[in-house]
């Protein structure tokens, strides 16, 4: 299925969100019917090294499925966006930057064309300038809370940007607090991973060996490793020491208490009484749901872990509070400053995007960086997707000898990404199997 209808009597409002990767496409996916409740939903899904298997896609939970896409070369020829009234761009920022190059040269003078939204998957704590402008030129880029709101339009407005195309809203997958009933079962901690933090090998058996120790001090509770994706899978983010091959080689007893799960996180912590984690986007939907959280200090409070964004949180934490049985809540400001909790802000940004879809000719989209102002980056990143620095497929630019070096470096980038994506899925599994034999 590539597209989910409207119910009859609902505005014909049509919807197309592009992905590449299944956290963003779950983000992109909800945030659609967030700000669009009654809109048809059309999806799209960037060939790349993070491509979500079908599992993964299952348990995104949503029934809607996407339609892959080769490049973004070919997603701003498609005929649907000629037919939609707003696209998502659930992307990281270099690949938003090369869709905004694409769709200003598809639509270079005022016309009706569709709204152009993108956003982030989770919480924001590092590179904000340079995911910021990579953004800018979308005619809406969603903040999911006060504080970034406020911090988004200052960057913009100091850079010269239009800090007016900023709208608050809330993380889309956030569930109601109210609406989350407790079992009686045994106390549940659920330490959430990430696929890059903590980085190191060292530091992620560190984790292993800790929650070991927790469950073996705690017999009457049940630990769940909960695990982003399986073994041979990739996630949004690559993962260099996956903890399930990890544990077979520590050579450490398992207690039967400890278990790993896969899955989708919000029926994880449907059955979690405690979440752990260093900086994972999971904690900010435990603390929603009133779950308390704990954010591990045990490798410091540092930027490169994401872990210092809950500063004043109240749940930065370490493994031995844990194992003496703290169990830490969210300071109620610092939830409400940084989008947690309920709040009004899903209502206003619905009605502020209706008065935007209503204006149905708009002006041309400006891409914050140009071969003026930024002529040694442009041509780089926009050849990594398929492109020139004039937002024309590299294979049909009439200006192709200009950028030979950069057609060059984006074929290499492609066999490379087929390249790894064939190791990972191919040769990485079969080296594991003989080397369990």
């Amino acid at each position: 299925m590539t597209e989910r209808t409207a119910a009859a009597g609902d505005p014909l409002q049509r919807v197309l969100v592009f992905a590449d990767g299944d956290s963003r496409w779950k983000w992109g996916v909800l945030t659609a019917s967030q700000l669009f409740p009654k809109a048809t939903q059309l999806g799209r899904l960037l060939a790349s090294t993070s491509e979500p298997s079908a599992r993964q896609l299952d348990e995104t939970g949503l029934p809607l499925r996407p339609a892959p896409v080769g490049s973004v070369a070919d997603f701003v020829e498609l005929d649907d966006l000629d037919r939609v009234d707003a696209i998502v761009l659930a992307l990281p920022g270099g690949a938003v930057q090369a869709v905004l190059h694409g769709l200003a040269r598809r639509w270079p003078r005022a016309c009706r064309r569709p709204l152009v939204i993108s956003g982030y998957v989770g919480v924001v704590y590092e590179r904000q300038a340079e995911g910021l402008l990579l953004r800018a030129g979308s005619d809406v880029i969603l903040a999911n809370s006060p504080c970034d709101a406020e911090e988004f339009r200052r960057l913009l407005a100091g850079a010269g940007a239009d800090p007016g195309v900023v709208l608050e809203t809330a993380l889309p997958y956030l569930s109601s607090p109210e609406s989350v009933v407790r079992e009686d079962r045994a106390f549940t901690v659920t330490f959430a991973t990430q696929p890059g933090v903590p980085e190191t090998r060292a530091a992620r058996e560190f984790v292993l060996r800790r929650l070991v120790r927790h469950a073996t001090l705690h017999p009457d509770r049940e630990v769940l490793l909960k695990v982003r994706a399986l073994a041979g899978e990739q996630a949004t983010h690559p993962e260099l020491h996956p903890y399930q091959l990890l544990g077979r080689r520590l050579g450490v007893q398992k207690p039967p208490n400890l278990r790993i799960v896969a899955g989708n996180m919000g029926e994880v912590l449907d059955r979690t009484d405690l979440l752990v984690t260093v900086s994972s986007t999971a904690a900010v939907e435990a603390m929603h749901r009133g779950v308390p959280t704990a954010i591990l200090t045990d490798f410091g409070v540092r930027e490169p872990l994401g872990n210092h964004y809950f500063i004043g949180s109240g749940c930065l934490t370490s493994f031995a509070d844990l194992d003496g049985g703290a169990a830490p809540q969210v300071d109620a400001e610092w939830a409400g400053a940084h989008g947690i909790g309920p709040g009004a802000a899903v209502e206003r940004a619905r009605s502020a995007i209706a008065d935007l879809t209503a204006q149905r000719v708009r002006t041309p989209l400006r891409p914050f960086y140009t071969t003026d102002n930024a002529p040694g980056l442009l041509p780089d990143l926009l050849g990594r997707y398929g492109l020139s620095a004039y937002g024309r497929a590299l294979e049909a630019d009439d200006d192709r000898l200009t950028d030979l070096p950069v057609a060059v470096r984006s074929l290499v980038s492609r066999a490379a990404r087929t390249a790894y994506r064939q190791g990972v899925h191919t040769v990485a599994p079969a080296l594991r199997r003989l080397a369990r034999m």
